[in-house]
């Protein structure tokens, strides 16, 4: 088999989200058996203040906003009733529109990631976007031939100001409008009305009369972009095979219309969950809501070449060209087939614009896809079978796709738009089944899970998509949450062998919505919001040290920098199990063991199986790879010998961790701008992927000993 599974089978608790994606019913998972609820989780203890002493879970620190909770009044779902009696709009689809763009939370007043505040999703138009990352930096991670990335100047359409023209119909200030979510709502309301009569519609009547609003609260008409038509040195019958939108108004209508067709989808599947501030709100199912359009006829002329049929996508191709000095860019075409074991989820530090216009530069880097946040729209820049530089190692690029999401890791917005994590999943569940990808935290990774390819590269290695996106929420949507059978992890040095073999793995999974890890680093204090993360400590106190990462930081400590996950282990990955102590767990990480508060009223992880390995009697350590080259005699002749470095870490005897896969080495050779020279050589050398640290990497077959799970 090509695949060792990196988390095991389990029981599924609900398959309410999943279903949603296909239109029918949508719910939080139900609270794990044995596990308190959302109210009964602590979240992860913060950073201890000087002295020793540790905040409260949810308190803010020093130059944190706190998070907002309704002081009196009659719930956010009597809030979405009110507007909607004020304004004429039909109570499911302002519960429906909310839902799309923040699940009904208040986010503390703090923006997404596309500069939107609160439950409708008001964008500050007037809000400065970031600058792209990746200037000065090799993305393409092929030392062979490096491509050192220059950020141009990207020339930014700013989007709608809908928090202003909110202010403007509702009366209301713009900051109340920003940080109070009753406003907020109202303000919403107050802009489907508008749109409503804007598109010469009456404000009342039942939710299908209102589809051209929806369709207009989407943002894409104003703000958005016309893809520009192809340089004379793209491929036209590419551009036009794929059915490139040249024209503005097609574009924005096909966004738009997905857009209002996943709410109305949602009126009618229904959708209920607990805030992220402890408001219980609901929308009933209505499933005889009629379809406003035909939508299959409107799908079928969106897509690029690898997209879905049920999501809004465009295709934008990514330039193809020859640069001084033998150089080209900004990607590698490849006409065979190439092995394709990962997808890899970025955000991309800039807005939607940038990055599509920044895709079109051959001297910047190159991805396969980027998905905007307002409504979840998607630009397909490359083929699937082309290799983009996105990832920083050569070995990860040649066989993987990478995916932009508009948004920041920390400067610039808090959270993701459901809109965008819809669409999101849709992609990703497709390209896992055209190319028989695993779903779990093994082969669908961030880009802060990447391993450095050589020694020199680790400390710079990127961190995004950062502790900010929620991975637990994304395997639900993707239709593999991370729910596993109950098994008690028994404390103190009483245990008997068989409980000592009960457990071999545990799968990270903290309560995102109440999980608080107190991030440093950010720019007037990081947001006390939820997190994917917890820390991991030297000892089972919360005034333990943080595990130290000898490739990251050499010769120092690990920080609680939002921007260093050095000592973070994060939802849906896969640890060996090494001890219990009270409320505390301990994994196998980096060569250590590494401590992260678990308590049985409020866990943090649940138990996990599948493969294990450990180093091969006889060996006192094992070396770690962080690519899985061939030997040298897998070289044939013309094509370099690449060494296969270790990286600065090694798995000492006596310890363990979990194995996502095993591969057979490869390199793929891409020396030149014609792909008819670009070649697969295949060794005979195999390795294990295992879940090392906070990244995945690599350790040879025959150094280690695989353990059942």
């Amino acid at each position: 088999m090509r695949h060792l599974s990196g988390i095991a089978a389990v029981a599924v608790l609900t398959a309410l989200v999943p279903a949603a994606l296909g239109g029918a019913a949508s719910a939080e998972r139900p609270d794990r058996p044995g596990h308190a609820g959302r109210s009964g989780r602590p979240g992860n203890p913060a950073p201890p203040q000087p002295g020793g002493r540790e905040q409260p879970g949810r308190q803010a620190g020093p130059g944190e906003p706190a998070v907002l909770r309704r002081q009196a009044g009659p719930g956010r779902q009597a809030d979405f009733a009110g507007a909607a009696r004020e304004y004429g709009v039909p109570e499911s689809v302002l519960l429906a529109v909310s839902y799309l763009e923040s699940r009904w939370d208040g986010n503390a007043g703090l923006p997404s990631v596309s500069a939107g505040y609160g439950p409708m999703h008001l964008v500050d138009g007037r809000a400065e976007p970031g600058r792209p990352h990746g200037a000065g930096e090799d993305r393409r991670g092929d030392e062979t031939r490096p491509h050192v990335a220059r950020v141009p100047r990207t020339a930014v359409t700013p989007p709608e100001d809908t928090l202003g023209r909110a202010a403007e119909l509702t009366g209301i200030p713009a900051e109340v409008l920003r940080e109070d979510p009753s406003a907020n709502i109202r303000g919403g309301a107050a802009l489907l009305a508008d749109y409503q009569r804007r598109t010469g519609g009456r404000t009342g009547g039942g939710p299908a009369r209102w589809y051209d609003a929806v369709a207009r609260y989407s943002g894409v008409h104003a703000g958005t972009t016309a893809p520009p038509p192809p340089a004379p040195h793209e491929r036209r019958a590419d551009a036009a095979r794929h059915g490139y939108a040249a024209d503005l108004s097609l574009a924005r209508t096909k966004a738009a219309r997905s857009f209002a067709d996943e709410v109305f989808a949602t009126i009618r599947s229904g959708a209920a969950r607990v805030t992220d501030d402890g408001e219980q709100v609901s929308l009933p199912a209505t499933p005889d809501l009629p379809v406003p359009r035909d939508r299959t006829a409107r799908r079928r002329a969106a897509a690029g070449p690898d997209c879905p049929a049920d999501v809004s996508c465009t295709w934008i191709p990514a330039t193809y060209k020859r640069l001084k000095k033998g150089g080209y860019g900004n990607h590698d075409r490849f006409d065979g087939d190439r092995p394709i074991d990962y997808i890899v989820i970025h955000d991309g530090e800039t807005t939607y614009d940038v990055m599509t216009r920044l895709a079109k530069n051959p001297s910047y880097l190159s991805w396969h896809f980027t998905l905007r946040s307002s409504d979840g729209h998607i630009a397909q820049h490359l083929r699937a079978r082309d290799i983009g530089w996105h990832a920083g190692n050569w070995y990860v690029n040649s066989r993987s796709i990478g995916l932009e999401h508009e948004g920041y890791l920390a400067k610039g917005g808090a959270w993701f738009t459901e809109a965008m994590y819809r669409s999101s999943a849709r992609l990703v569940r497709h390209l896992a089944a055209e190319y028989d990808i695993p779903l779990d935290r093994s082969h669908i990774l961030g880009h802060d899970n990447v391993p450095g390819p050589t020694p020199d590269t680790v400390r710079g290695m990127h961190d995004d998509p950062g502790p900010y996106w929620d991975w637990d929420h994304y395997f639900e949507l993707l239709g593999e949450p991370f729910d596993a059978p109950e098994v008690r992890l028994v404390s103190g040095p009483g245990r008997t062998p068989a409980e000592e073999e009960t457990v071999r793995s545990v799968l990270i999974r903290p309560e995102y919505a109440t999980n608080a890890p107190g991030f440093t680093g950010c720019k007037g204090g990081c947001p006390r919001l939820g997190g994917a993360s917890v820390w991991l400590r030297t000892r089972p106190s919360a005034t333990a040290p943080l595990v130290k990462d000898v490739g990251k930081h050499a010769g120092g400590g690990s920080s609680y920098s939002v921007y260093d996950h050095a000592a973070r282990a994060s939802t849906g990955q896969r640890y060996a199990f090494a001890e219990r102590r009270g409320d505390w767990t301990a994994i196998w990480y980096l060569g250590q063991k590494a401590w992260f508060l678990d308590p049985e009223d409020a866990r943090t992880s649940v138990t996990a199986s599948g493969p294990l390995v450990t180093p091969r009697p006889g060996l006192s350590s094992v070396k770690v790879y962080g690519r899985a080259y061939p030997e040298k005699a897998a070289y044939p002749e013309g094509v370099p010998v690449q060494e296969q470095a270790p990286l600065q870490y090694s798995m000492p005897a006596g310890q363990a961790y979990s194995v996502g896969m095993t591969v057979r080495s490869s390199y793929l050779r891409a020396a030149g701008f014609d792909p008819a020279g670009h070649r697969i050589v295949r060794g005979a050398t195999r390795y294990r992927q295992i879940q090392f640290g906070h990244r995945i990497m690599y350790v040879r077959a025959a150094d280690v000993r695989l353990l059942p799970g």
